[in-house]
């Protein structure tokens, strides 16, 4: 009886360990995808978006952003029907500046995911910080009609804002790069599935574009290319909502 009780201690021990070096393992394959897709704490981010209807493409838009620590991030919208807009986020708070307006707009973590290409999409959100991950299982999936073996991860969000309450995510088994993500919201309801590019950044292996299938809108198809991504910090003033009002911001 006492090497019964022995045998399954040491077995409740084992159990204990292993649970925490798998965990350990999974937050660790969480920031190395994260490093493919933005590898600067702060930077900014140069994003083309087009947006596709029934295969054909309907519109283009363009931003800036400018991220850094802490999960704060500020969009320009550069193109010229969406001029002087401005989004600034702050934790789990946002505020969408317009043109010529005298306030900044506050605005709930759903407002911000309305459109084609949500902020939190063109953003980069950190899945390291804004997720707790948890190994699924080993899986083969389809990448480019090529069988590719892979990690499925569930990432569920431990902030409010978070754009998407739940992400299963799919890394490559030697690398760790992100390879699918599907995407739901706090509902439940699937919104959007993933599927990331990769390409070279400055000799280095990096996601260099983004497109997201619409799940709730099939006929339409996101494209987002991160054209240009360089370690860029912007002074705290940019960070304020009343700063974003008064100044246009068009040097950036």
């Amino acid at each position: 009886m006492f090497n019964v009780i022995k045998n399954t201690t040491i077995f409740s021990l084992l159990m204990l360990v292993a649970s925490s070096v798998i965990a350990k393992d999974v937050a660790q394959m969480v920031k190395n995808a994260d490093q493919y897709r933005l590898d600067s704490d702060a930077a900014k981010v140069v994003s083309l978006v087009s947006l596709f209807e029934n295969g054909e493409l309907d519109k283009t838009r363009e931003y800036n952003v400018y991220t850094r620590q802490n999960r704060e991030s500020l969009v320009l919208f550069k193109s010229q029907v969406e001029a002087g807009q401005k989004m600034l986020m702050l934790g789990d708070n946002y505020w969408l500046v317009m043109p010529k307006s005298r306030r900044p707009i506050r605005i709930t973590p759903m407002q911000k995911l309305l459109g084609e290409a949500s902020v939190g999409d063109i953003s980069t959100l950190t899945w390291s910080e804004d997720y707790h991950a948890t190994f699924v299982n080993p899986e083969q999936i389809e990448v480019d009609n090529q069988p590719r073996q892979a990690n499925h991860l569930r990432l569920r969000a431990t902030t409010k804002g978070a754009s998407y309450s739940t992400i299963e995510l799919w890394l490559d088994e030697k690398n760790d790069f992100p390879l699918k993500a599907d995407l739901y919201l706090h509902s439940g309801k699937l919104a959007k599935q993933a599927w990331f590019s990769q390409g070279e950044r400055k000799g280095e292996v990096r996601v260099v574009a983004m497109t997201l299938y619409d799940q709730i809108q099939p006929a339409k198809k996101t494209v987002i290319e991160y054209q240009e991504i360089t370690p860029f910090e912007l002074e705290d003033k940019y960070y304020n909502p009343a700063f974003l009002t008064r100044n246009v911001l068009s040097e950036l």
